[in-house]
């Protein structure tokens, strides 16, 4: 058995996942379960990523210790992961022991190689990036090139890991293993940049306190992506030379999105070599989403509706668009009027009607499964086919062709559709051709079958579908012909895509639109709320009480006591002299015997974050 061992990157988790990490991570669970299919012994990684200068300042603003937020955080990326249905083995944590101590004999490694040393140094940093750009990536305007923010010129003491004496060496293996970037533009990039010239890199950080400290020397915490890369070995037990990490590594395929290839095709690489570990064998990188010919932006309101989207369509069907719209490495542009196309003509027309039609003349005109027993030249052709399709989709899975995989395989949909048309197997419910309807209805339930499992691993709820109602009590995964037992009884049930009309989708959602602003209140009314700037200066929980806290809080003229629900959210220490916003003038209430004069304002949904203005301003600050 061989074994695959697939990787997205471990997510930043400075905020919630959005329709990019959706993207690759489907595309790595693709992959898992088709090699499953294989037969393959496969190990699927994701995870995220918890440290670095950006979520130790992400959660001092919502009053929350690093670890508090991401304990927080990691959650979203789990239920997510697991509405879209993803298979994944392992999802790791950098704030976890397993990877702290990987982490460590990785870093420990790296030093004995030589290859570490200690140096001053200044340059270009982008904090949202947590990275320096040399002067000859930077324009005039000192712009990241990536997030479009000014640079800071930051100056401090790190270490340094002598990534320019990898340059030859990365460069022949470019050469030896031309696939071992993909696609080719990416490698064209990387090759570029290795040919131009490498720096050496710095490791560390002595200016930030959110990490794992250096095991060579604890005053400094390693830099968030040399804490991060590893993880892909750490997660297998490197530490302990677990069995998993000797059966999987190296990584068949790291996958992400184009922006972070160059640290795992550039540094992660050279970082092996030094520790004298293999190197995955390749990377994959795919491109960016739009959504309807615009750049997502979250400050222009520019978003893909994951959420909307599925409960419209479903997840198989949102998990088939983004797989089959796009060509993978390209940049893909998310166009909801393409998801509905897509819905009703791929998946409720093509896919659908077949099941449906095949079920409805087997069920009016047989008890279960009929045998196959009078076979003609159009039967061998649905059987070749069903082989052609099963190689072709070897050879685009081989290269990440996602979209032409779907595409052969839908090919052989609208054969099978062609079949029952050409055949016009519902004409021949009559004694002396009864048989021969029988052994077209067997060719389309096992040519049905056979397409369940090919698609299993982009609609992996639909291919389970298809096989309950075609009979079968557990998921075959096996593509070969005549696997499907007769007599047995097939259970036809609801469609498995209903028909979306679009224009009841509208209505539907312009009839919420409606109920929305019937709850609007007058600008007027708003302006009878009295809200201000405060501190809180104490904070103590209410005996009795495990949501509540009370808080006694500075509006700069007055204090006031206030009542707040946030207990199991936010630890009383964590609260002290963090900026919060006041309603003033409410009633006051007594709750569990505790008289409360005002109210804390708050954004709640699966947790609870304080609201608190940007910048300082001075306390009683009304705002408006």
């Amino acid at each position: 058995m061989s074994t695959f061992y697939v990787t997205t990157p471990i997510y930043y988790a400075n905020g919630e996942p959005h329709a990019g990490h959706a993207y690759t991570t489907i595309a790595a669970d693709v992959l898992a379960r088709y090699h499953r299919i294989k037969g393959n012994e496969v190990s699927f990684l994701t995870g995220v990523d918890e440290h670095g200068a950006n979520i130790d300042k992400t959660a001092e603003t919502e009053g929350l210790t690093p670890q508090a937020f991401c304990d927080k955080l990691a959650p979203i990326f789990t239920k997510l992961w697991e509405r879209l249905n993803i298979s994944n083995d392992i999802f790791l944590r950098t704030t976890s022991e397993l990877h702290k101590r990987g982490i460590r004999k990785f870093l420990t490694a790296l030093y004995e190689s030589g290859d570490v040393y200690k140096a001053p140094y200044e340059g270009h940093y982008c904090r949202p990036c947590e990275r320096f750009f040399p002067e000859k990536e930077l324009t005039d305007e000192k712009i990241c090139p990536i997030h479009k923010l000014p640079l800071e010129w930051v100056k401090e003491e790190n270490y340094f890991f002598r990534l320019s004496k990898y340059q030859d060496r990365l460069l022949q293996h470019y050469s030896d293993n031309p696939d071992f970037v993909y696609p080719e533009s990416r490698r064209n990039e990387l090759l570029n940049v290795l040919e131009s010239g490498l720096e050496d890199t710095s490791i560390s950080r002595s200016s930030v306190s959110w990490g794992i400290p250096l095991p060579f020397d604890p005053e400094h915490i390693a830099y968030v992506w040399i804490d991060a890369l590893p993880n892909y070995i750490t997660a297998l037990g490197y530490d302990a030379d677990s069995e998993k990490y000797r059966t999987f590594w190296p990584a068949n395929v790291h996958m992400m999105a184009k922006e972070i290839t160059r640290f795992h095709a550039l540094l992660w690489p050279a970082m092996l070599m030094a520790a004298n570990l293999p190197l995955p064998k390749q990377i994959v990188a795919h491109g960016w989403l739009t959504k309807d010919g615009e750049a997502l932006s979250k400050t222009r309101g520019i978003f893909i509706d994951m959420d909307g989207d599925i409960e419209t369509y479903g997840v198989d069907a949102f998990r088939y668009y983004l797989m089959r719209e796009f060509s993978f490495g390209n940049d893909g542009d998310y166009r909801p009027t393409r998801l509905h196309q897509r819905y009703n003509a791929d998946l409720a027309n093509d896919l659908g009607n077949l099941l449906n039609r095949v079920l409805g003349l087997v069920n009016k005109n047989f008890d279960g499964i009929p045998a196959p027993s009078t076979p003609d030249d159009i039967d061998t052709e649905i059987v070749e086919m069903a082989q052609t399709t099963s190689e072709k989709l070897d050879e685009h899975m081989a290269t990440f062709a996602f979209d032409s995989a779907l595409e052969t395989i839908w090919e052989f949909v609208r054969r099978v559709n062609r079949y029952v048309q050409q055949t016009e197997v519902w004409t021949l419910a009559k004694p002396e051709t009864i048989p021969r309807m029988g052994t077209i209805l067997y060719n389309c339930l096992e040519a049905l079958r056979y397409i369940s499992v090919l698609i299993s691993p982009y609609v992996p709820e639909t291919a389970e579908k298809i096989q309950k109602q075609i009979g079968l009590s557990e998921f075959d995964t096996v593509a070969e012909w005549g696997r499907l037992p007769v007599d047995i009884e097939v259970s036809r049930g609801e469609p498995i895509f209903p028909r979306i009309d679009l224009k009841k989708e509208t209505a539907k959602q312009e009839k919420k639109t409606k109920e929305q602003k019937s709850s609007l209140i007058s600008f007027a009314d708003f302006q009878k709320m009295d809200l201000r700037v405060g501190s809180v200066t104490s904070a103590e929980p209410i005996e009795g009480a495990d949501r509540l806290l009370k808080l006694q809080v500075d509006l700069g003229t007055e204090k006031r006591q206030v009542v707040a629900g946030i207990a199991e959210h936010y630890k009383p220490d964590i609260l002290i002299g963090k900026k919060v916003i006041v309603v003033v003038n409410l009633e006051p209430a007594t709750i569990r015997n505790v008289e409360s004069h005002g109210m804390i304002l708050a954004a709640s949904d699966e947790s609870v974050v304080l609201v608190s203005p940007e910048t300082e301003v001075p306390l009683g600050t009304q705002v408006r």
